[in-house]
């Protein structure tokens, strides 16, 4: 059933379609990781906030129920995995643990004019290339984001635009 079809039964007063469980992991405290753990469990995510040198959240303001983990757990094919800093030492090892599930998205935020720090850090590892390959970058909706909301909301509109094989806007012009 469709989300459309959904919300006209539930409008006609049948019951509503229980909804996929959905899983949204931000690799890296960011002011941008916030504001995607908040919206994406307003969406409905399970959210999940991996932090791998243990620091913890620090002074992110997330939603009750977000789990901050210093190493990741099982993830399924129901996981989007946001990674919100390319700067960041751990970017690779990182990286190599997300791919080592079979997670259904994947992808770094950062400039889509140049090779992102993630591939040369990813091949250093010996990670192989089709797993490379996996990791989405640009991110997000282009439509013009400059502030951690904005990017937020582009990032997790374009999740859905992809869940729903919708293209989204996922491609930027030179």
């Amino acid at each position: 059933m469709s989300d459309t079809d959904a919300a006209c039964a539930v409008a006609h007063g049948e019951a509503a379609p229980e909804p996929e469980q959905r899983t949204l992991v931000v690799v890296f405290r960011t002011p941008v990781a916030g504001f995607l753990l908040r919206y994406g469990a307003d969406l409905g995510y399970r959210t999940l906030l991996f932090e791998p040198d243990g620091g913890g959240a620090g002074e992110l303001d997330l939603p009750a129920g977000t789990g901050v983990v210093d190493r990741l757990p099982a993830l399924d094919a129901t996981a989007d995995v946001v990674v919100s800093s390319h700067h960041r030492g751990e970017l690779g090892t990182a990286l190599r643990d997300v791919l080592a599930h079979p997670v259904r998205w994947v992808g770094v935020m950062g400039n889509p004019r140049q090779e992102g720090p993630h591939v040369a850090a990813l091949r250093e590892l010996g990670v192989p290339e089709a797993e490379i390959g996996r990791v989405h970058r640009p991110i997000g909706l282009n439509i013009g984001s400059r502030t951690p909301p904005e990017i937020a909301v582009a990032v997790l509109a374009g999740l859905l635009a992809d869940r729903n094989g919708r293209h989204g806007g996922f491609e930027f012009a030179a």
